[in-house]
């Protein structure tokens, strides 16, 4: 049976939300060192010059193929929001990533295996809608694990805040989706925030009722 969201091809033009997890559930992230080696494998390959390898060979060039638009890494996984322009711009993006970091993981760890758990899974996001409470979910993630979302440093949180800047991520393209009629994304978390937490409180009550 196949397994759901596990998408093999990719529509041009098309927006997805990307997430994988570490094998077994364990972590893929020890210590802040790691979040940088994974984000630094975005900038490499969506900055707007190629980077090379140490002896001058090009990596894949993906600026024209794929953009990611939001991000959160998580200690055993990780969430994405990508726009595919090319049909082949994640799959692309996505090996780079997953195989260079799984590389440098296991050699830092000297250990041996898969890294994350099968395929990444991806799920097409058809409307305006949905994109942008997909935007919202993502930073969310961390109070999952009990962290405070707004100072969470390990999400695109802060670019969506206006508070950092770097070429290899583009969160105007969700920002810009309602214009000026838009202009703060916090109070827009926040309130979706709050909404979960009464839903969460309700459930509770009554499971246990």
């Amino acid at each position: 049976m196949p397994q759901r969201n596990v998408v093999k091809t990719f529509d041009s033009d098309s927006y997805y939300h990307v997430y994988s997890r570490g094998v077994s559930g364990q972590k893929i992230f020890v210590n802040d060192t790691d979040y940088s080696a994974f984000l630094n494998l975005f900038k490499r390959y969506l900055s707007k010059k190629p980077a090379f390898d140490n002896i001058r060979r090009p990596f894949p060039h993906l600026r024209s193929s794929v953009e990611l638009l939001a991000y959160c890494l998580m200690p055993t996984h990780f969430h994405l929001l990508v726009y595919n322009k090319k049909i082949d711009g994640v799959t692309q993006l996505m090996r780079g990533v997953t195989t260079s970091y799984s590389m440098y993981f296991n050699k830092k760890l000297k250990r041996r295996g898969r890294l994350f758990e099968s395929t990444y899974k991806a799920s097409p996001i058809n409307n305006d809608a949905y994109l942008w409470h997909i935007s919202r979910y993502i930073h969310l993630n961390p109070q999952d694990i009990g962290q405070d979302y707004s100072i969470f440093p390990h999400s695109s949180f802060g670019f969506y805040l206006g508070q950092k800047q770097a070429e290899w991520i583009n969160p105007a393209r969700i920002l810009n989706i309602h214009g000026d009629e838009f202009n703060d994304y916090a109070k827009f978390a926040k309130d979706y925030e709050a909404m979960r937490a009464d839903f969460q409180h309700l459930k509770h009550q009554l499971a246990n009722s």
